[in-house]
């Protein structure tokens, strides 16, 4: 490692205060960032010694991601050789994903860094860590066989208008990742929403078929698939949205070291527990709608909502700050996904609106909770002035 901080810091000396690269200063600063801890420190105030920075925290996110990851990998590989040859092997499975997830990936990174450390170099701060989750977020909430120029315009859209127009990392009122994939959607409708795009089709083998669950419901088709089918993920769907298995791996480290709340995670599943039971209840008088009469703890298992709730829902930016708000702001996620999804078939993933819906309300409700909490203290203050008279 002193090798490596030997090397760097020559690399930096015509980019330092003065020299002939000042002005790309924050590009080759951000490198150093992300290899060795900052060096600086505060000089004067009151502050509080952590060593859990913004960078730290990312890197706790990407691990978290990549059991999905890998395994949507393998199943994007698996979903399409399935089809044309009767055994697949894990690393064949493997290597035939990577052909359409890793692209998807470096395009994100070079598209979505890149605008990165252009506003960095011309606003003069530093690069900040914020894109290594959402780089990686785009690409995994996609259809494996999408366009990747419609990738590399998707990230575009979401770091301009969904985060730099605001200010930039931490400034954003959206979702990121959720705001590429919602212009996606209303952009390239048919490659969104399509029967064609969910599965890997590399030859364009007739009879190679990948419409998800949800596509297939809103359909009124069969669902071939039982419920460990889609709880363990062997199903179409985006790149890493379909094992709820290893959403839930994610989950748990996410919990565990306090980067993501288990109070919108929990309250998530339960809100959209309690919508779909609603639904069943209601089925009988609906029997043509099969999103009504899907069993409830099914609609937890499939498409993007439990991907949603653990990695969306839970930004810490764009999420509801106080603990009660917390609560409200996942149930309601919840709640409205289920209820987007069966009420509109033309939206049948809706986690996504719900989570961007919810995203713009969080401030509202924190304030209310905040307001709440005052009114409250003002009772209390009067009552103990009252019982001390």
């Amino acid at each position: 490692m002193k090798w490596i901080r030997q090397r760097l810091d020559k690399m930096k000396e015509p980019f330092s205060k003065g020299k002939k690269y000042e002005k790309f200063a924050p590009a080759i600063n951000a490198l150093d960032t992300f290899l060795f801890v900052p060096n600086h420190t505060t000089q004067r105030g009151a502050h509080v010694r952590d060593a859990v920075d913004l960078k730290r925290v990312m890197i706790t996110v990407v691990i978290a991601l990549i059991p999905a990851l890998i395994f949507g990998t393998w199943n994007a590989g698996y979903q399409y050789l399935s089809q044309i040859q009767d055994q697949v092997g894990f690393w064949e499975a493997i290597g035939e994903g990577s052909i359409k997830v890793v692209p998807m990936i470096l395009v994100s990174y070079i598209v979505g860094l890149g605008i990165e450390f252009a506003f960095a170099i011309f606003r003069g701060h530093e690069v900040n860590e914020g894109y290594l989750v959402t780089g990686l977020l785009i690409p995994m909430i996609m259809p494996v066989d999408i366009p990747l120029w419609m990738v590399a315009l998707s990230v575009a859209f979401a770091v301009l208008i969904g985060k730099e127009a605001f200010g930039g990392t931490g400034m954003n009122i959206l979702n990121p990742a959720l705001t590429a994939r919602a212009f996606a959607f209303f952009a390239y409708p048919t490659y969104m929403s399509g029967n064609t795009v969910w599965v890997h089709n590399a030859y364009q083998v007739d009879g190679v078929s990948g419409e998800t669950i949800l596509g297939k419901l809103a359909a009124g088709t069969d669902v071939p698939y039982n419920t460990m089918d889609m709880f363990s993920g062997l199903i179409p769907g985006s790149i890493a949205e379909t094992s709820t298995v290893c959403i839930l791996a994610g989950a748990l480290l996410l919990i565990f070291s306090k980067v993501g709340s288990w109070r919108i995670i929990v309250s998530g599943f339960l809100g959209a527990a309690f919508m779909a039971f609603i639904f069943n209840l209601l089925g009988g008088s609906y029997p043509n709608n099969d999103l009504m009469n899907f069993p409830w703890y099914n609609h937890l298992v499939i498409g993007g909502l439990a991907f949603g709730i653990v990695f969306m829902a839970t930004d810490p930016v764009s999420a509801a700050q106080t603990f009660k708000g917390k609560w409200i702001y996942g149930f309601l996620i919840g709640l409205f996904a289920v209820m987007i999804r069966i009420f509109n078939p033309a939206y049948p993933e809706g986690i996504m609106l719900a989570i961007l819906l919810m995203n713009v309300f969080a401030p509202t409700i924190d304030h209310y909770v905040i307001e709440g909490n005052i009114k409250k203290r003002k009772k209390r203050v009067k009552a103990q002035v009252k019982t001390a008279v």
